[in-house]
């Protein structure tokens, strides 16, 4: 400081200089630098409530496994949200176990992402009650997915009208930039933005407001046995879905009897030919081919011959998924990989939360 400044000056340049020294420490320990890149942040949860069909490991996983080398991943197992419907206490360890190792088969890196389970990160429980005090009765039960849940039921669990605050804080607590999640799941990230930004503003301004990364155009899988409807894990009819984990036997039995039609042409048309279309979507997603190229290969070959080498194509694909899953499953690799993932989220949604409590006024002030 230049001889002639006031004491006020030196005074208000050490509070200056401390707060933009604040700013930036808080910046760099949310964000992850990639090659001098500050790297955004990605928050994605799957519920441990079964099996893993391709049309989650299209639709989604595989993407994450891209998405890591570009952006600061968590990737959860949200095994809280599971218990809003009644759950085998056993059958969701095993769950919870099993859904780990697929991340890890599939792709996900440990030293790229942080891989962790909801439950072993206090944070998210407590701040979700936080944003649930702040939530209000009639948005959550405009929730669709709480309307269609609910429907037609004599009673139902609190936890699934108030499970969006829960996803909220899941989300927030790691001030992700980005979500990616599908259509069905839109209006759960509308109200995660507005309760963000309605704490911010009315206590103080805390939260990333985050965006909505919707899945990429065709990358949509249906269900076997009536392809008018989304590939689901928890569809009754189980040749409805092909799991990460079937076995190659199984997997040629679904494909063998998905439904197709009368016409016994392979070609793309989603609008009359729904069954062969999602046939093919898979073929090409899982071989590399195009469309077109699958079209010209099987043009005047029946549908018996296309299932057949769709089926190799699939078993192959799934083969060293299903390797590295048995390597990992009963592992001490495992576990060390979860309890690394454990710390780490724990170290930054329990700042996150510590700011939220001393924003709104909670415990004694440190």
């Amino acid at each position: 400081i230049r001889p002639g400044f006031s004491d006020g000056w030196l005074y208000f340049s050490d509070i200056l200089f401390q707060t933009v020294g604040n700013i930036i420490y808080n910046y760099v320990h949310i964000h992850n630098f990639n090659g001098g890149m500050i790297m955004k942040t990605i928050f994605s949860g799957i519920q441990p409530s079964g099996t893993i069909t391709i049309g989650n490991y299209i639709g989604a996983m595989q993407q994450f496994v891209e998405l890591q080398h570009d952006y600061n991943c968590y990737f959860c197992i949200v095994d809280q949200h599971a218990i809003t419907v009644p759950q085998d206490p056993e059958q969701l360890r095993q769950n919870i176990r099993s859904l780990a190792a697929l991340y890890l088969a599939v792709g996900i890196d440990p030293d790229k992402a942080t891989l962790f389970i909801q439950s072993e990160v206090p944070a998210h429980a407590q701040a979700g009650w936080i944003l649930q005090c702040i939530s209000y009765i009639g948005e959550l039960e405009r929730m669709t997915q709480f309307k269609d849940k609910s429907a037609g039921k004599e009673a139902v669990s609190a936890g699934l009208l108030t499970y969006p605050p829960l996803m909220a804080a899941d989300i927030l607590l790691y001030n992700a930039d980005l979500v990616p999640v599908g259509e069905d799941q839109k209006q759960h990230i509308e109200l995660t933005r507005d309760l963000a930004e309605r704490f911010n503003r009315k206590y103080k301004n805390i939260f990333t407001i985050p965006d909505i990364q919707l899945p990429k155009v065709g990358a949509r899988i249906m269900s076997l046995q009536d392809p008018s409807k989304k590939m689901s894990k928890s569809d009754p009819n189980k040749r409805a879905y092909i799991s990460l984990l079937d076995e190659p036997k199984q997997i040629e039995k679904k494909i063998k009897s998905a439904v197709t039609d009368s016409e016994g042409s392979v070609r793309y048309d989603k609008e009359n030919k729904p069954g062969v279309s999602n046939l093919l979507s898979i073929y090409s997603i899982f071989s590399g081919k195009t469309i077109e190229e699958l079209e010209r290969e099987y043009e005047g070959i029946g549908y018996g011959q296309f299932k057949k080498d769709l089926a190799e194509v699939v078993i192959d694909k799934l083969k060293p998924i299903q390797e590295k899953y048995n390597e990992l499953i009963d592992s001490q690799e495992l576990d060390e990989i979860l309890d690394r993932g454990r710390e780490k989220a724990n170290a930054v949604a329990s700042e996150t939360l510590k700011k939220m409590e001393d924003a709104i006024g909670l415990g004694r002030k440190r």
